[in-house]
């Protein structure tokens, strides 16, 4: 599913907070009933140390409670709070005032000393139960003395306890609940703070793309600025790209007039046939460099690396075989792993322009060197040939140095007018070898 960043942002955030507030409720939620429940046991248990207290046994072993209870919640009638005395060796049974419509409680079974606390079901409802057994001596010290069980149960009406809980269980989720209705407010809040130069990067392209603005102009965090450059340097290609192809076309154009005027001149003359050969050649030249011209492909911003030792190696191949007649020596300087971000018909172009340019003028010996730095690849061709007179004119469209060498004087200029797409430099010099030096250099453009 196609989501948006948001709403993947506030999904994803929502579930995990609602999630957390969902585990933290149910544990706070029963942290607290355990905690309820235990303080309720504690009730009950010192309701029985308060029977225990008030309770005697009478010479015969019968009980004998007083006519006031010290809690006045076992002398009214169905409070919730019920006391029972079990006497067993007696068949004798005790109740407070307040159990008296439910009737006896089940007895549990218990060792002397041993504290019973649980929940029970007596008559469908449903009851928090504190049982004691202790051992009573009958009789003053020194004379007979006898002893006998008594059980004492003390059971208190779970609605009380439920009400308690009810009470705590709408508080705490209500609490929760618009807390977390205020964090994803709050999320929401910064989610659209914090999206908003994507929305306004988005605005930007907008209007570039509507002719409104020429680049993205606008100041962004440190985690969108690379982009926004690498996007106005896209754009900028773009435009250059284009205006390219407005220059080749015209180029172009005015190119072909000249070849063509020469043809309808020539139509009635007996030289005809060669003539046509001929500007047929020309305009096929001028036709493919205008073209080549119009289609750099410019500086691979976005480009994965290009190993260049390879490409070297086959073009080097290949100029050993188009120069084979002379046995000029092709030698070459290049790491295995060295690579650029840079066009593999780029990379072909310039480097074998450079060396097919290096061959027709080398007398022995031309030599290939490609090296990097962290900000610069260096593209380096020698020859031991005669070199440069003027390092202007090589540069120039149409310009050649020697009528006797073949060519069309634009083999450079190509490789200008990619290595300026590339933002890069070219340098014209004397090489160690004795001959003409061409030194390419290409920035990184990441």
């Amino acid at each position: 599913m196609n989501w948006s960043i948001r709403t993947r942002l506030h999904l994803g955030a929502s579930l995990v907070m609602l999630t957390f507030f969902c585990l933290a409720g149910v544990a706070v939620q029963n942290v607290y009933s355990e905690h309820l429940r235990q303080s309720h046991y504690a009730r009950l248990q010192s309701t029985v140390y308060m029977l225990i207290a008030i309770t005697e046994l009478g010479t015969q072993g019968q009980l004998q409670l007083p006519a006031g209870i010290g809690e006045p919640q076992l002398a009214v009638p169905s409070s919730g709070l019920y006391a029972q005395i079990d006497n067993p060796e007696r068949q004798e049974r005790w109740q407070s005032p307040s159990s008296i419509q439910i009737g006896a409680f089940p007895a549990p079974a218990l060792s002397t000393g041993q504290w019973q606390q649980q929940e029970i079901t007596h008559q469908g409802q449903q009851y928090l139960s504190t049982a004691y057994q202790v051992r009573w001596v009958i009789g003053r010290e020194g004379a007979e003395q006898k002893a006998q069980t008594l059980r004492f149960i003390v059971l208190e009406d779970t609605q009380r306890f439920s009400a308690q809980l009810g009470r705590f269980q709408t508080a705490l989720w209500g609490w929760l609940g618009a807390a977390a209705l205020c964090l994803l407010l709050a999320q929401a809040l910064l989610l659209r703070w914090g999206l908003l130069p994507l929305q306004k990067l988005e605005r930007e392209l907008a209007a570039i793309e509507q002719g409104e603005q020429t680049q993205v102009a606008g100041s962004y965090p440190r985690e969108i600025a690379p982009l926004a450059a690498r996007l106005n340097r896209l754009v900028e290609q773009e435009h250059a790209r284009q205006q390219r192809y407005r220059e080749a076309l015209g180029d172009l154009a005015h190119s072909l007039k000249t070849p063509l005027a020469i043809l309808r001149a020539d139509v009635n003359d007996e030289e005809l046939r060669s003539h046509v050969k001929e500007q047929v050649s020309r305009m096929d030249h001028i036709v493919q460099h205008q073209l080549s011209r119009a289609a750099l492909r410019g500086e691979a911003t976005l480009a994965a690396p290009l190993s260049l030792k390879p490409v070297a190696e086959r073009l080097i191949a290949t100029m050993q075989k188009v120069h084979a007649a002379r046995q000029l020596q092709f030698t070459l300087v290049c790491a295995d792993e060295l690579q650029w971000p840079l066009d593999e018909g780029d990379a072909f172009e310039i480097i074998g322009n450079v060396l097919d340019n290096a061959g027709k003028w080398a007398r022995t010996e031309v030599q290939l060197q490609l090296s990097a730095s962290r900000s610069e690849l260096k593209i380096s061709v020698a020859d031991d040939g005669a070199g440069f007179v003027d390092t202007t004119a090589p540069l120039q469209r149409g310009i050649r140095l020697d009528e006797r060498v073949a060519g069309h004087g634009i083999g450079l200029s190509v490789v200008a007018d990619i290595v300026q797409a590339y933002q890069g430099r070219i340098e014209l010099g004397r090489s160690a070898l004795g001959g003409a030096s061409v030194t390419l250099l290409l920035p990184d453009p990441r």
